[in-house]
């Protein structure tokens, strides 16, 4: 897919405000972690997570959604009534219907003549929203469209804690590592084409590659035909994850700067979908792609699916890490198995 008509305009976030440790969770394990003789601070050690956020207990996800698709719009020249598609991309919503973008759509006083609806791709939802907004754009259908995502990590996480206490096991103990390090937090990625002016950062296109055989290796939610608020489940073959998914993204890789044109040297920065230390490091050795060249957060901010890509691209535009004139490479892998790369003109 190449673009030239579609800028990213905008990208606003919203920290969840309860920071949780591992150190914390661990000790909320503790039971486990002395029934089978486990050292308290590997869950730091293998995934590199210090810290994560949690919303507070029953907050809507719309909530949090607009109020990051608001800081969006705040730093346009935007107005809801110019949104031609209005996208929920996130993993986590208050319903299975209606869509959770039609509450923070409604919220944000969109106009009646958007189009309002859903997108679920595991934790590349908000790239694929940003896909659809873009071929709109392209093909002259809109002139602006806003994707919203939020993630909220507290309630898996929590009775992942009580399923290991009331039944302890190694085995789900290991495969519920990945869930441990789920964080918290909401983006809104704005997306337009020139006639706003001149602002933003020209998105020149993307590659999309599918690895569908691995759809087993990490569920999270309730069977099809369970109503939303069931109790939930996840557990991840992290081990197979990371094989597989590093695979198919290297050959997404690949693919990726040949559609636009990038020798060695580019693309000058890379903004990764954030899973944990052991995925970033085999990440960049199969990119062979230098570290100095990546921004990482999920060290203190975790996991926060759909809403880890943006909102690290948003905070290392706040720090001057991407800058004007850098070809930024977008890279993410999400289970199903799915990759999606856009590359951008900073």
């Amino acid at each position: 897919m190449r673009y030239n008509k579609v800028k990213l305009a905008s990208i606003g976030y919203e920290l969840a405000p309860n920071v949780v440790t591992s150190s914390e969770l661990e000790e909320d394990l503790a039971p486990l972690y002395e029934a089978y003789n486990l050292r308290r601070g590997q869950l730091e050690r293998l995934t590199g997570v210090t810290e994560r956020r949690f919303w507070e207990p029953g907050l809507p996800i719309w909530v949090p959604a607009a109020k990051a698709g608001k800081k969006a719009l705040d730093q346009s020249n935007v107005s809801p009534s110019d949104i031609g598609i209005f996208i929920y991309a996130g993993v986590c919503r208050d319903n299975l219907e209606p869509a959770t973008a039609c509450a923070a759509a409604d919220n944000l006083g969109v106009g009646p003549a958007a189009e309002v609806f859903d997108v679920s791709s595991a934790c590349l939802g908000v790239l694929s929203g940003m896909v659809r907004v873009s071929n709109a754009i392209e093909l002259g259908q809109t002139r602006a469209g806003l994707v919203v995502a939020c993630e909220s990590a507290r309630e898996i996480v929590e009775v992942t804690i009580k399923r290991l206490l009331d039944n302890p096991d190694p085995v789900k103990f290991k495969k519920s590592l990945a869930t441990m390090t789920g964080g918290s937090g909401a983006v809104g990625v704005l997306l337009t084409d020139d006639s706003f002016g001149k602002e933003g950062h020209r998105l020149l296109g993307g590659v999309a590659r599918s690895a569908p055989s691995f759809h087993h290796l990490c569920r999270w939610g309730p069977a099809t035909g369970v109503s939303a608020n069931a109790p939930m489940e996840m557990e991840t073959d992290a081990a197979a994850v990371l094989e597989h998914g590093v695979k198919l993204g290297a050959e997404t890789w690949r693919e990726f700067k040949t559609l636009l044109d990038w020798n060695e040297n580019a693309p000058d920065r890379i903004v990764c979908h954030q899973v944990g230390s052991w995925h970033r490091n085999a990440i960049l050795k199969a990119f062979e792609f230098p570290s100095d060249g990546d921004y990482v957060t999920f060290s203190h901010l975790g996991n926060i699916g759909t809403a880890s890509l943006p909102m690290t691209a948003a905070m290392a535009d706040e720090r001057g890490f991407l800058q004007a004139g850098h070809r930024v490479g977008f890279c993410g892998i999400g289970s199903g198995l799915n990759c999606l790369f856009l590359g951008l003109d900073w």
